[in-house]
C-alpha cells in the first residue's frame, strides 16, 4: 500500500479531485465521494501504468502576496 495526495477544489455543485503524483483525477457530489472515486481511478491507473519509486515529484507550499503590485520595466 502507498499513500498519494489528493488536491480538492469545488466547481459549482461538484468536487473535483486530483492526484498530483499520478495525474488522475475524477469528482464527485461531496468530499467523501470525490476521493473514493479518485481512489478507484488511481487504482485502475497504477495497474496498467505502475510507477517506478523514483517518479513521485517533490510537494511543498508556498506564500503569495495577494496584494502585490508588479514592478514596473525599466526601459533603457
Amino acid at each position: 500500500m502507498e499513500i498519494y495526495s489528493a488536491v480538492l477544489h469545488k466547481e459549482e455543485d461538484m468536487y473535483v479531485a486530483e492526484c498530483p503524483e499520478v495525474g488522475t483525477a475524477s469528482q464527485g457530489k461531496s468530499i467523501e465521494e470525490a476521493l473514493s472515486n479518485l481512489k478507484e481511478a488511481t487504482e485502475l491507473y497504477l495497474e496498467e501504468f505502475p510507477l517506478k519509486k523514483s517518479d513521485k515529484p517533490i510537494m511543498t507550499l508556498f506564500e503569495v502576496n495577494v496584494h502585490a503590485t508588479a514592478k514596473k520595466s525599466v526601459r533603457a
